[in-house]
């Protein structure tokens, strides 16, 4: 449809059509579930769902490991040990889902076999589990008289997420239904549309949850009504929309964390405490749910990619942390790898050192110590400050001379 008057004439011709289903066809799908919580995924679903931070999920997190008062048991921790990036969980943990499952939904809802997860980190430690309950048979509502609100959403969170790992597949029925839309009496002319969705035949472990999504969604998980080939259909409504391309949307904490650990960026200890860094900095703020970067961020990235372009760059920072895992585990020596790192950068701090000095000094004097002024830039924007610190602290406001 090349221009807005060809949509309008589609859309009135459309407007008095006869609407019917060509056809449908559908196809059988099932949907496993997905694997218990490690660090990074407790963090992206908490901020989906329960629109936790990655600090406050941890925070939560380290009370529940850590144990708290449940009654007649006394102080018990109620999950395993939250940073971690494994999946592996227990066998006694996985038969007491599956007993749990099938006493409280069903035989029908526990598989054949155990499930069993593949962890994606190649240098995961597997020393710790997944995040799970300590105890299936401490479901949530068993603990909501002795947990904070936010305490028993994330207990819930997890207790959910393990029972639903242990369940059977969902059974969906993906459908394509093709709609004729008839314009007789104009120009007989037969339009075609389509839509696809589908219809849920077995819960399976969506009975219990269904992960949370960040901005794409599937047109499969459309819901569709039970249609058959020759039925008619009422125009409720019709739009003649036009779509722009849209950039990326920005980074939520829950999509920053799963590009970080798709890039091999940090550890699970790590996630919290980088975001956290760049909100404190003043790096990013939040703008309801996104991360957007301020003045501040803007600056401080664009100078250090033009002088640290290696360091910057993604693939640096994975393969730092591939090197580090090689030291930790005894395979490399870690003065030659500390070398390789710091020879350059070290020769790079230097070559910046003295063209920012050269870059930001102004012709201005300090009235206090007759030295130079330079121009710096601060949490509040740029501003003058003398080349004599730390003896001299002189500042000064910009003021209409901050063109930037």
């Amino acid at each position: 449809i090349p221009n807005e008057d060809a949509a309008r004439s589609l859309e009135a011709q459309l407007q008095g059509a006869t609407y019917s289903v060509d056809s449908v066809e559908k196809r059988p799908r099932r949907q496993r579930p997905s694997p218990p919580f490690i660090t990074s995924t407790l963090q992206q679903e908490a901020g989906r769902k329960l629109r936790f931070t990655a600090q406050r999920t941890m925070a939560v997190a380290q009370q529940l490991y850590e144990g708290l008062n449940v009654g007649a048991d006394g102080s018990v921790g109620l999950i395993t040990y939250m940073r971690t990036d494994s999946t592996n969980v227990a066998e006694v943990a996985i038969q007491e889902a599956r007993a749990y499952i099938s006493d409280r939904y069903g035989k029908q809802f526990v598989p054949d076999k155990p499930r069993v997860y593949r962890t994606r980190s190649k240098n995961a430690q597997e020393a710790h589990e997944a995040i799970r309950p300590t105890s299936i048979r401490r479901d949530p509502r068993s603990l909501a008289p002795y947990l904070s609100a936010e305490q028993l959403r994330l207990y819930t969170l997890v207790w959910e997420r393990m029972i639903a790992s242990q369940m059977a597949d969902a059974q969906l029925e993906a459908t394509t239904v093709d709609v004729d839309a008839r314009c007789l009496g104009q120009s007989d002319e037969i339009f075609r549309f389509r839509a696809t969705g589908s219809v849920l035949r077995f819960a399976g472990f969506r009975a219990v949850y269904l992960e949370g999504r960040d901005d794409v969604v599937d047109s499969e998980e459309n819901a569709l009504p039970d249609l058959a080939s020759g039925d008619g259909l009422i125009n409720q409504n019709l739009a003649a929309n036009q779509h722009f391309t849209q950039p990326p949307p920005r980074f939520t904490e829950a999509t920053l964390i799963k590009a970080m650990e798709d890039k091999g960026i940090g550890r699970p200890s790590t996630y919290a405490p980088t975001i956290a860094t760049l909100i404190e900095r003043e790096y990013v703020e939040r703008e309801q749910t996104r991360l957007t970067p301020t003045r501040m961020g803007f600056t401080v990235t664009d100078l250090l990619t033009e002088h640290f372009e290696d360091v910057m760059d993604l693939n640096f920072t994975a393969r730092m942390e591939a090197d580090l895992d090689e030291v930790a585990q005894g395979n490399r020596d870690w003065v030659p790898v500390l070398r390789e790192f710091y020879d350059p950068f070290s020769k790079a701090i230097n070559k910046a050192a003295e063209k920012f000095a050269i870059a930001d000094q102004t012709d201005e004097v300090c009235e206090k110590c007759q030295q130079p002024m330079a121009i710096k830039t601060g949490r509040f924007g740029r501003f003058l400050a003398c080349t004599g610190y730390p003896k001299c602290r002189n500042t000064k406001d910009l003021g209409g001379r901050d063109r930037r």
